[in-house]
């Protein structure tokens, strides 16, 4: 007889049953929308909280009017602290033209004044006033989104935990049962997310935004605390918020997912493509010139940009330690013109000095370039000058910039300058490790003293492809960097302990 006691098995759902996604509303904000697969949850509320100056009426108003514009769906902005003649001229700076909108009728922003004062005295609370004040608001301009800005000067007066949280039940239930997609700010509490300590767990988003000062530098983070329903990227993610608003930098393609391509772009030298079998980088991959001060490391940099601009690419720099005209200058001065590629249009130089931002601030405003201008290749001169953080927040930094760059197929020539070396004096050259192992060549450049300015440069790797294994001596004259006459190429091998070391 079977064993009665037995469990049954419980029958499995079918595999080819179709989940059903969660209905999203895009944001528009650069990054957001990647981080959450799309959105903020469509019809629901979302609680966006954070200190002082850390960007939650930005981030309402980017998603008010970005609604509006892009997606069609217009809104209500709901102020309990400005009017609407502050908000228009607060981010008219930033670019947006919210009168345009609001006399459009895409738009609807309302300035309630709550007096906490009157709260306490009476000891009451309604919001079925407030109700029918938002409710003919969104009916006036069909309204799909609404941002309430903020929560605590609507809830500031009330004491009683118990009504306080049945208020807000109340609120978030209200928008919910009308379909509204909504994103409520809120203040940073001490010890909690908000100041009540309540919103979040009744809200099915919650995001915070941070503006912290590390070695006086400022830095804005965003992180998703929950996303009821949807799968989210859990991390911290930096932030930028400037004349076009807020960017968010994701971490992207973490699975190493970045199409490898064959075809090879010119490094502008012929001597150097030729030690490249003839044929120079690999499109897409990532290039490392290392060495001391003065051994060519911008000049070889240099020569690669304007390859790429004669061939009708455009090219990126971004350049840490010079301006863009005492750049341009600079390599005049070896027979290089990026001042007619400048003008043209071709080259985009970005300078700015390391310690303008924090690490995640610089990878924020490169990112927005590199969309925006869309280049085929790109220098970063020099790599040595980032400051601000650790060497594991360095390498992290490096490490995203690479792959955006990979995923993108833009091939970049990254300079690192080595500190203290003088091979006449014996002191050996060394680089990072962390930096090196991220690139897929890696060319070394050294001064020989006392031998009339001849430079030796060397591949020490370059993966994927055969290359030369000498160590090639060149001159910097007035036509570029040229092959020293009468010199020959020698075997790399104390070059390659140099660098190993």
């Amino acid at each position: 007889m079977p064993n009665q006691n037995r469990p049954r098995r419980v029958a499995r759902p079918p595999a080819a049953v179709a989940r059903k996604a969660l209905p999203k509303a895009p944001t528009g904000i650069t990054g957001f929308d990647d981080i959450t697969g799309g959105g903020l949850p469509r019809g629901r509320p979302t609680l966006v909280a954070g200190g002082p100056g850390c960007g939650k009426t930005l981030f309402g108003l980017e998603f008010l009017m970005n609604g509006a514009v892009e997606f069609n769906e217009p809104g209500v902005f709901v102020s309990f602290e400005e009017t609407a003649a502050d908000l228009e001229l607060n981010v008219r700076s930033l670019g947006y033209d919210l009168a345009r909108l609001v006399k459009n009728k895409r738009i609807v922003v309302e300035y309630v004044r709550v007096e906490r004062s009157e709260i306490e005295e009476t000891g009451e609370y309604d919001l079925e006033a407030l109700f029918i004040r938002l409710d003919d608001a969104l009916k006036s301009v069909k309204g799909k989104r609404i941002v309430l800005d903020t929560i605590e000067s609507l809830f500031g007066g009330l004491a009683d935990t118990g009504v306080l949280r049945a208020e807000l039940r109340r609120l978030f239930g209200w928008l919910k049962d009308r379909g509204i997609t909504a994103v409520i700010t809120g203040e940073k509490g001490e010890k909690t997310l908000t100041r009540q300590g309540l919103e979040e767990y009744v809200s099915d988003c919650v995001i915070s935004l941070d503006h912290r000062v590390i070695d006086q530098i400022s830095t804005r983070r965003l992180r998703v605390v929950k996303y009821r329903g949807s799968s989210h990227g859990t991390n911290e993610y930096p932030f930028l918020i400037d004349r076009d608003g807020i960017a968010v930098v994701p971490i992207t393609s973490l699975q190493l997912q970045h199409v490898a391509s064959s075809e090879h772009v010119s490094t502008g030298l012929p001597w150097l493509d030729e030690m490249f079998d003839q044929r120079g980088y690999f499109r897409g991959s990532s290039v490392l010139l290392s060495g001391s001060a003065g051994t060519g490391k911008t000049s070889v940099a240099g020569h690669f940009l304007d390859a790429a601009c004669r061939n009708g690419q455009r090219a990126l720099c971004f350049s840490f330690e010079e301006s863009p005209s005492q750049y341009a200058r600079n390599m005049a001065s070896i027979g290089v013109n990026l001042t007619r590629w400048i003008q043209k249009g071709l080259l985009r130089v970005h300078a700015a000095r390391p310690t303008l931002y924090g690490l995640e601030a610089h990878l924020a405003t490169m990112h927005r370039d590199i969309d925006e201008f869309k280049p085929s290749v790109a220098v970063v001169d020099p790599l040595s000058s980032f400051g601000g953080g650790s060497l594991a927040e360095i390498h992290a930094t490096l490490i995203r910039l690479i792959d955006y760059l990979k995923t993108l197929q833009i091939t970049t020539v990254f300079t690192h300058l080595i500190p203290g070396t003088n091979t006449a004096a014996g002191i050996e050259e060394g680089v990072e490790v962390g930096v090196s192992s991220l690139m897929d060549t890696w060319i070394l450049l050294r001064n020989t003293l006392g031998a009339n300015g001849i430079r030796h440069l060397v591949i020490v790797k370059s993966r994927g492809m055969s290359h030369s294994a000498d160590e090639r001596p060149f001159t910097i004259t007035s036509a570029g960097l040229t092959v020293a006459r009468g010199s020959r190429a020698v075997p790399a091998r104390s070059a390659l302990r140099r660098a190993d070391a």
